[in-house]
């Protein structure tokens, strides 16, 4: 009877221990899908730029803008500290 109360214990451990991986592997899959989803979207991203020089450009542009928009930010903050 004891012997038969160790397999069955042990069948419940094997069970766990195979729906803990089942999960893990299901956790893992939906990781590399994210990250290749990730992966794709980078590698159009610098295709679109690489192949459109306008797009570029355009960053370049919106660059400047956003860092002359911050240095006015930053001052007009100063003032306002002053004051």
């Amino acid at each position: 009877m004891a012997e038969s109360e160790f397999q069955e214990g042990n069948y419940d451990d094997r069970r766990k221990v195979a729906e803990n991986l089942k999960k893990e592997m299901e956790e893992l899959v939906e990781n590399m899908e994210q990250l290749t989803v990730h992966a794709t979207w980078m590698v159009y991203d610098c295709t679109t730029i690489r192949t459109n020089p306008d797009l570029t450009n355009a960053m370049q542009h919106l660059k400047v803008a956003f860092l002359s928009c911050k240095e006015k930010m930053e001052k007009k903050q100063q003032e306002v500290l002053v004051e």
